[in-house]
């Protein structure tokens, strides 16, 4: 049987030096599941794994990727399952490890399939959001699609503000005629392998005091040179992140430079939250404090799979 040790939890919480430690126990390699982690040309923003952390256990999908790609939620899915099943060939375990729930739900349970769409579906609907603003995509979504449009605002708010999902969810339901809700949760794929649950919490205010030190560690690694980099490139979806939006409203003069880290340091924990809302729904999920010996979750992972064999 073959098992995907999976480790969820909340930014700067401690997932990859336990996913090292969990890899080089088990003899086996690791998976990265965080979104902002695919681009070569994002480094520090990010928090990939340092060098150390790389040659202490073998990574798969840590700057993979070109932000001048264009990477969904599928094709990760696609070619993380097709990774793992070759890892499972030569061992019984895989590591899956990190903060964005959507990526984590795809390889796990499968990700919703959509019909095509029209490709002057889409030109029309960016030719509108280009005019009209998010207003005009939020407006519309919420008449196509109301139930959905009640579930993000009420769930996932910062959603409504992202332009690549609103105009997606907006060019399907103009494209198929349904809501676009009507797709979601339709099939679940079926997995061949088991999958152990591990999630890292702490009390808020550590993770708030965590966030904040990275962030300045960040800061004096050089996050402020590699923004300058990106900043020419700054409307790609993939810099629309925590950690580079501020630093680029910096380089406009809409922030002075103390404020933009601020922003970064409380936009981040915002975003810390929201992940542990996402991981709590999932009540198969085994929660450690940050802090616990990883022996303990070790003896966990190893009493529960053998209950499965």
């Amino acid at each position: 049987m073959k098992h995907l040790i999976t480790i969820v939890g909340p930014t700067a919480i401690g997932k990859t030096a336990l996913s090292i430690a969990l890899a080089q126990h088990f003899n086996c390699e690791i998976i990265s599941c965080d979104s902002r982690q695919f681009f070569k040309e994002m480094t520090i923003g990010t928090a990939v794994p340092n060098q150390e952390e790389l040659q202490a256990a073998k990574h798969h999908f840590i700057q993979n990727k070109s932000i001048f790609e264009n990477y969904t939620v599928g094709d990760y899915e696609k070619e993380a399952l097709y990774k793992i099943e070759a890892l499972f060939q030569k061992n019984d375990y895989a590591i899956l490890i990190g903060g964005s729930g959507l990526y984590v739900d795809a390889v796990l349970k499968g990700f919703d399939e959509f019909p095509e769409i029209n490709p002057e579906v889409r030109t029309e609907v960016n030719s509108n959001y280009e005019k009209l603003g998010i207003g005009y995509l939020q407006e519309q979504l919420e008449n196509l699609d109301p139930d959905y449009f009640q579930k993000i605002t009420l769930e996932n708010p910062q959603t409504l503000q992202n332009p690549q999902r609103m105009m997606r969810f907006v060019e399907v339901c103009i494209g198929t005629q349904k809501p676009y809700s009507s797709f979601l949760n339709q099939k679940k794929n079926n997995r061949n392998f088991t999958t152990v649950m591990i999630g890292l919490d702490a009390e808020r205010s550590v993770i708030y005091e965590r966030i904040n030190q990275r962030v300045d560690i960040m800061i004096k690694q050089g996050l402020l040179d590699e923004a300058k980099v990106l900043y020419p490139h700054k409307t790609l979806n993939a810099l629309q992140t925590v950690g580079y939006r501020e630093l680029f409203s910096y380089f406009d003069g809409e922030f002075s430079l103390p404020f933009a880290i601020e922003e970064i340091k409380k936009n981040t924990r915002r975003f810390s939250k929201r992940q542990l809302t996402w991981f709590k729904r999932n009540e198969s999920t085994k929660w450690f404090d940050y802090s616990i010996d990883r022996t303990e979750i070790i003896n966990y992972i190893e009493t529960h799979l053998s209950k499965i064999h």
